[in-house]
């Protein structure tokens, strides 16, 4: 009992210290004019410090790479002790986006590097449980959260830099190793992989889109059309449509007492960037069901028997198999996406439809049932 009261007064004394020397106690009453001044000044210069180091990013007007670089060059420079390096990494991170560098491993490796070496890393396992220097570790581990969002793999110098700075035992480290183990398995896991980055091109994004949701049928034809093909078209941009064979036979097969809706605008995600379709939809195609009656197998009062065994008195009847686009709320007869999402680019889309193959839309009316105001240029972000 002594010796455990001897180590729980040691282990008091030395936080008592710590926090004295984390948070120094501020005297009141014994403390002078002098020192209250110097303590105030003290204290402005560290906010305007602060300050400067939120505002530097936003004040360059030549946002690239390079002048990213070449500011985090400048911190290092400017003091020996990097002094607020957590608030300069975590407005390096607000502004990566604006610079164009929120992908770039290089630019991630140099904002690790602003951490001191050797400083923080862990010497027990109190220290190493406890979080040591946790303003330090959530900082890099933010980072590396960012890196996660966008997509960016860490390298094998990256783990070095962590070792360095946080040791073997460090919060940062362990996220690390997450990340390595799970980060290359899901990388090439998606079975419509996509071109890193995703072009801007808002037409090739369209291919892609439209490509990537007609894989639910192997057999559909991706074409690309231009309005100026349609006499009375008022919009002149693109059209990329989707539509199988299958589909075809299906619109053929529709009822001209029944009208065909064009619905949209929906929205595709491609990574970063999004693109406004819209379909060609129709009512659910009804079958006849199955008239024949479902056996109680606890009833034992009319049995058979065979010679391979217990014979089943169900009717057998033929049922007719659903093509994958006939779904329970409709038929979907063919995808889109235009350079403008107008009306007039819509109607331009039936009317190439209809040359091309589906004669059957001159009989058949159109509807327009749009779910949210349609854009005039294409939405595509990024």
């Amino acid at each position: 009992m002594n010796f455990l009261r001897q180590q729980v007064t040691a282990l008091t004394r030395r936080s008592l210290f710590l926090s004295e020397r984390c948070y120094p106690i501020r005297y009141d009453s014994n403390t002078s004019k002098d020192g209250d001044d110097k303590k105030k000044t003290t204290e402005s210069d560290v906010f305007d410090n602060k300050l400067m180091v939120r505002d530097s990013f936003d004040s360059i007007a030549d946002k690239t790479k390079n002048s990213y670089l070449t500011m985090v060059d400048i911190f290092l420079d400017r003091d020996v002790h990097r002094r607020n390096h957590v608030e300069f990494i975590y407005a390096a991170l607000k502004n990566m986006e604006s610079f164009g560098v929120h992908r770039d491993i290089e630019v991630y490796k140099a904002l690790m590097n602003v951490m001191p070496k050797e400083k923080f890393i862990p010497r027990n396992i109190f220290q190493a449980e406890f979080m040591h220097y946790p303003k330090q570790q959530q900082c890099m581990i933010d980072l590396l959260e960012q890196m996660e969002d966008n997509g960016v793999m860490p390298d094998f110098e990256m783990q070095d830099i962590l070792l360095n700075t946080f040791g073997r035992r460090g919060h940062p480290t362990l996220k690390y190793m997450r990340m390595m183990y799970w980060m290359p398995k899901f990388k090439n896991s998606s079975p419509w992989p996509l071109p890193n980055p995703v072009p801007n091109d808002a037409l090739e994004l369209a291919k892609l889109a439209v490509t990537r949701m007609c894989t639910v049928d192997l057999h559909s034809n991706v074409d690309v059309y231009d309005t100026s093909e349609v006499e009375s078209s008022i919009d002149e941009t693109w059209i990329v449509s989707g539509m199988s064979q299958e589909q075809s036979k299906l619109l053929a097969l529709h009822s001209v007492d029944r009208p065909l809706r064009i619905e949209g605008p929906n929205l595709i995600w491609l990574r970063n960037q999004s693109l406004n379709y819209f379909i060609l939809k129709g009512d659910p195609v009804e079958y006849p069901e199955n008239q024949a009656q479902d056996e109680d197998d606890d009833d034992v009062s009319n049995l058979s028997f065979t010679k391979f065994g217990w014979a089943s008195s169900k009717k057998k009847e033929v049922a007719v198999r659903r093509s994958v686009h006939e779904q329970r709320d409709g038929t979907i007869y063919a995808i889109c996406a235009t350079g403008t999402s107008t009306k007039d680019s819509l109607l331009s889309w039936i009317r190439l439809l209809e040359t091309n193959g589906n004669p059957r839309l001159a009989e058949i009316p159109v509807l327009f049932k749009f779910r949210s105001h349609v854009a005039e240029n294409l939405l595509a972000s990024g």
